[in-house]
């Protein structure tokens, strides 16, 4: 087990203010931690947590003010913003002989040699003579760095919550470390940098969070690395040994969480490869720090966790569909580089606020990262787009903030997400998301652009959404708050047809959204004219038929039966209109599920519909009557297993030709 972190927080310590966070910043600060109050919030999941997966799973993953919030900022700023050159991986890259960064450092530095990545931090004369460092000075001292200035950036764009890049691969700690002799308080700005964000974003409201990024610090970042024989340089280039390198990662993530309260600590990857004794001794830490803080925390990862306790994240990215649990993607406003570079390029404003409306419709956060020069400067070019995305969340942030996703994602052309490194992309008029109130009586059909004098929803038809129940339709309006109230829908085949005010858009945006209100809960997607057949599903092998059990718990097997005309087993396959049904049993209301589980011979579940892709199901016709019932979210089929017995259970398998993966559908 690891040993326990060296030096517990004083409880006794008070929240400083800025100008005493400015004073303490210097060296004389480095033997403490920056304290900050606690905020009120209730505090769900057990009282107290263990270092083991049975108690940690336990934590809620996904608390509410993360779900509420929808877009965060995070920065990628440090040491490697110096030579502001490749990109943040600058630090590994200079002493790969041949690569480009290594010719660009020899060029203007020196071979790495003699100029190593430590003369960034500690300071060194390039070859033209100029003195090169990372050390941003606050205006207040003359400098450049306006924390405050960042923070109110960063809720004019809209963000809820935010927060530094508090250590990247490189090994350099932006706070007051005790355990890193590399941190900026000891070597560089002699500022405790993660300090000063926390106190300047919380200024503004929001929520503050901490990125980490040193799994992969000591697991092959710096592999071209010389070995050290100074022993501090072994400790910046991760050349410790691993006892002591998965020691060291435990002791940053204590430092931070101890100092500074963070709501959300988010990880790079390479999790897998820390000890797993240390990555529990962490989620329990934080969650038993956050039960005493009386506050929601979120722990988000790439590999090394799971989504019982923490929040999935996907790099550049999301699902090209519903997913669920709740999850998280990172993205950059740039396609080329986390960091500055000269010459760096941006995204669109168009793409990012796309791909945040697209993302929170298919049930995640967007976490977007800019790229401050090493001097603290936020390039006009980026402060350009975040404060057009904070215009139109500004606008109707309605459609977005506090919503939840409904039982279909959307609609439209233009494919967006598919996993990891898909990366924003902007839609067209055609493309619709859809966003709900979390009293599912309002729901917000937003079109990436304007359709003209009528913009119609397709997968809304009259055969697929009963509108009956709709007392409402408003265009969000140019002004929070405020909306033009619409005719009444018309609704066919075709699609819902909502009338505008006029066929030129009465207002620029990047995107429209129409609200749509219901005296009670938002009809479910099916719920037109054509499914209200109830059909029993047997299979081919068996000639057993699919069976609920009857009113059982969320989660309980499918099993197999013969039919006996009892509701159990009967079932109503509804048309999502996008190629995918869901199966509700007649009994219970649940619907099939995959449970997420992609092993041959996995049972088939059942749960309360949620609009997942496990719980979405493709039925391919075999010809004589037989189909394959193949799940989205899995890619494995029903599957009777062969067995005769009543009761045994359904599971799934890869798609095959036996008649195990084969069904017939007859009405009754």
């Amino acid at each position: 087990m690891p040993s326990s972190f060296p030096f517990p927080p004083s409880a006794s310590s008070r929240p400083i203010s800025r100008r005493g966070l400015l004073a303490a910043a210097g060296a004389a600060t480095a033997f403490g931690l920056l304290r900050f109050a606690p905020e009120a919030a209730a505090t769900a999941g057990p009282g107290s947590y263990t270092a083991a997966w049975s108690s940690v799973d336990q934590h809620p993953p996904a608390p509410a003010w993360f779900q509420d919030a929808k877009f965060g900022i995070y920065y990628h700023w440090g040491v490697f913003s110096v030579p502001a050159f490749g990109n943040e991986w600058y630090p590994r890259n200079m002493y790969i002989g041949g690569s480009a960064e290594n010719q660009h450092h020899v060029a203007t530095y020196g071979d790495p040699s003699v100029w190593p990545y430590n003369n960034f931090i500690d300071g060194a004369r390039d070859k033209a003579g100029n003195f090169v460092q990372f050390a941003p000075k606050p205006v207040s001292q003359g400098g450049a760095w306006d924390p405050d200035a960042w923070a109110q950036l960063f809720k004019a764009a809209g963000a809820k919550f935010a927060g530094p890049v508090a250590e990247h691969h490189d090994g350099y700690s932006m706070w007051n470390s005790r355990s890193n002799p590399w941190n900026s308080v000891q070597h560089g700005p002699r500022l405790d940098l993660v300090g000063l964000h926390a106190q300047a974003i919380r200024g503004q409201g929001l929520k503050f969070m901490a990125s980490l990024h040193h799994a992969y610090h000591f697991n092959g970042y710096y592999d071209h690395v010389p070995y050290q024989s100074d022993a501090t340089l072994r400790v910046l280039f991760g050349q410790q040994g691993t006892a002591a390198e998965n020691q060291l990662w435990y002791n940053k993530l204590i430092e931070v969480i101890d100092g500074y309260q963070p709501d959300l600590i988010w990880q790079d990857f390479d999790l897998g490869l820390v000890q797993e004794s240390y990555r529990l001794q962490f989620l329990a830490h934080y969650y038993n720090q956050a039960v005493a803080w009386n506050k929601d925390v979120a722990a988000t990862y790439k590999d090394g966790f799971d989504t019982a306790g923490e929040v999935l994240d996907f790099e550049r990215g999301g699902p090209s569909g519903l997913l669920t649990p709740y999850w998280l993607t990172d993205d950059s406003i740039s396609s080329s580089s986390w960091c500055y570079t000269v010459g760096i390029g941006y995204y669109t404003t168009q793409a990012l606020l796309h791909a945040l409306i697209d993302r929170t419709s298919k049930g995640g956060t967007m976490l977007l990262n800019i790229a401050p020069m090493a001097d603290g400067t936020i390039p006009s070019g980026q402060q350009t787009i975040l404060r057009g995305m904070g215009d139109w969340l500004g606008r109707f942030g309605e459609a977005v903030y506090g919503t939840r996703s409904w039982a279909s994602y959307g609609e439209g052309p233009t494919a967006m997400g598919g996993g990891s490194f898909s990366g924003p992309k902007a839609g067209t008029a055609q493309d619709i998301r859809f966003t709900r109130s979390q009293d599912n009586k309002v729901l917000y059909v937003t079109a990436l652009g304007w359709q003209g004098g009528t913009m119609t929803v397709a997968s809304l038809n009259s055969g697929q959404f009963d509108i009956s129940t709709l007392t409402g339709a408003q265009l969000l309006n140019n002004t929070a708050g405020s909306y033009i109230n619409l005719s009444t829908p018309t609704q066919d085949a075709a699609g819902l047809h909502l009338a505008m005010p006029s066929s030129n858009a009465p207002f620029s945006a990047l995107a429209y959204t129409v609200k749509l209100t219901f005296s009670g809960q938002i009809p479910a997607p099916g719920s037109g004219g054509g499914s209200t057949t109830w059909v029993r599903i047997a299979n081919v092998t068996t000639g057993l038929v699919l069976d609920s059990g009857g009113n059982v718990a969320s989660g309980s097997n499918l099993k197999q039966w013969n039919y006996d005309g009892s509701t159990n087993l009967q079932w109503q396959l509804v048309d999502l209109g996008n190629g995918y049904h869901r199966i509700v049993n007649r009994t219970n209301g649940m619907v099939a599920d995959s449970w997420g589980n992609t092993a041959n011979g996995a049972p088939a579940r059942q749960a309360a519909w949620n609009g997942g892709n496990n719980q979405q199901w493709s039925l391919t016709s075999l010809g004589n009557g037989r189909l394959q019932i193949v799940n989205r979210g899995t890619g494995t089929a029903l599957d009777g297993a062969g067995s005769t017995a009543a009761g045994s259970t359904t599971v799934l398998w890869s798609p095959n030709s036996s008649t195990n993966n084969e069904w017939t559908v007859t009405g009754v």
